[in-house]
């Protein structure tokens, strides 16, 4: 029974960070050391700086070709509805395995958070590239910019989500 506690993990707070503190034994069962793993559940400036610049990785390349503007032209809204919901449910996915799988009961409002993050930053991210490149036509059709966004979100959001996998 006393075993038992000694090697019970604890969550502490490290240099403003939350880690997991797992002991480890020697021989007899003594304590004679401890290791330490980031748990990444709370979102923090450094996660949505890592978010935006993963963003910007295939936001670049997708948000420049000529397909994903013609797409945004000629799918049905229904359709891009269908990709925005795809790409919610893989960020979720991802960043559940990758985040939360062990920890998701103490921390189900920041896993929403996280999740929402990726998507609206990996949106803002897109909407500004493509009005830059002048690819939204915000004054004279709304819904073909909104479309273009959502397009190429999906491949920006992804990969904004593996970035903020980074340490």
């Amino acid at each position: 029974m006393t075993r038992q506690k000694k090697t019970k993990q604890t969550i502490k707070r490290i240099g403003g960070y939350l880690h997991r503190l797992s002991p480890v034994l020697d021989s007899t069962g003594k304590v004679v050391s401890y290791v330490t793993t980031p748990l990444m559940v709370e979102l923090k400036p450094r996660d949505i700086m890592q978010i935006i610049v993963g963003a910007s990785i295939l936001a670049i390349p997708v948000g420049f070709t000529e397909e994903t503007w013609s797409l945004g032209e000629r799918l049905p809204f229904s359709n891009i509805l269908v990709l925005a919901i795809i790409s919610l449910v893989f960020i979720a996915l991802f960043v559940y395995f990758n985040f939360y799988r062990f920890q998701l009961k103490n921390y189900v409002f920041e896993y929403i958070k996280r999740v929402i993050a990726i998507y609206v930053l990996s949106l803002i991210v897109v909407g500004m590239l493509l009005t830059i490149i002048e690819k939204c036509p915000w004054g004279t059709d709304t819904m073909v910019a909104l479309k273009r966004i959502i397009i190429v979100a999906f491949p920006s959001s992804m990969s904004a989500a593996i970035s903020d996998t980074l340490k």
